[in-house]
């Protein structure tokens, strides 16, 4: 009941935020230099408009290669501008080790972003659902190939995103483990599908004893979400393998609608810290 009455909060404040949007244009938001380019998708049957940052030196660092930060949610009407901007003082300030962002405009987020679900709660909050496996294979066999093409490359990838995004790269991690080196799941949209993942989690664990990743996930001050990562929490305590590194950070300062701006910053440097050299005695 909670999690339904919240939900038709948040449709209420959607649609009064549409109709101020609609007499006041926003502001633009300061995004780092980048590149855009549009990929035609086989897999999704439409366009897709994809956003690059690249890091400081990138052209002129000769045959240097790059970690790859993707993102869903990567429009420059999105996530895009706040993050890239993240990155470069980052990386700038050398509390971040250079890697390239690879932002995905959306089209339809929630039918890309969920997987199959039978509560119909879920329904009222996206009538188009189902997409995530689709979207994943636009994302592994059609954008990681053109961006390898694209840019100078390696193999270290890694994924953030907050809410139904959160959602999608969780259940990225325990559908295909192997697609990143590096899950940061930001307040997930975990109660979809009655909390499918989090019931599943620890079996699944319990059978992929030679997994190798890293996972985040944190939650904010909120009752849908909270106690769905909590549950998850709790199984990766009791069944993550040894070569998992992971993490749960409740953030109840925080809300659903400030912690991405609010907390990656500090995941980021965390999670993707510049990489340590040694230089050799004469």
């Amino acid at each position: 009941m909670m999690r339904t009455s919240m939900k038709c909060v948040g449709l209420l404040l959607f649609v009064l935020g549409c109709a101020c949007a609609s007499t006041k244009p926003l502001p633009t938001e300061p995004v780092p230099p980048h590149q855009t380019f549009t990929l035609d998708s086989a897999k999704l049957k439409e366009p897709r408009p994809i956003n690059v940052y690249l890091p400081p030196g990138y052209a002129a660092s000769g045959d240097t290669r790059f970690p790859v930060l993707y993102m869903p949610d990567g429009g420059l009407k999105e996530d895009f501008p706040h993050l890239a901007t993240t990155v470069d003082t980052a990386i700038r300030a050398g509390e971040l080790r250079p890697v390239i962002i690879v932002g995905i405009e959306n089209t339809v987020r929630r039918r890309d972003m969920t997987g199959p679900t039978t509560v119909a709660t879920d329904l009222e909050v996206a009538p188009v659902t189902g997409g995530s496996a689709t979207f994943r294979a636009f994302i592994h066999e059609e954008l990681m190939p053109e961006v390898e093409r694209r840019y100078r490359v390696t193999q270290e990838r890694a994924i953030i995103g907050e809410s139904l995004a959160g959602y999608f790269i969780v259940e990225t991690f325990f559908l295909q483990p192997d697609l990143f080196d590096t899950y940061l799941a930001l307040s997930p949209s975990l109660w979809w599908n009655a909390e499918s993942l989090v019931n599943g989690a620890g079996e699944w664990l319990a059978t992929h004893p030679d997994l190798r990743a890293g996972i985040y996930l944190s939650s904010a001050d909120e009752t849908d979400i909270g106690p769905a990562v909590a549950r998850l929490q709790e199984s990766l305590r009791a069944n993550a393998p040894a070569g998992l590194k992971w993490e749960v950070e409740p953030r109840p300062d925080l809300r659903h609608d400030n912690i991405y701006r609010q907390s990656s910053p500090g995941v980021l440097r965390k999670w993707l810290p510049p990489v340590a050299t040694t230089n050799a005695t004469p």
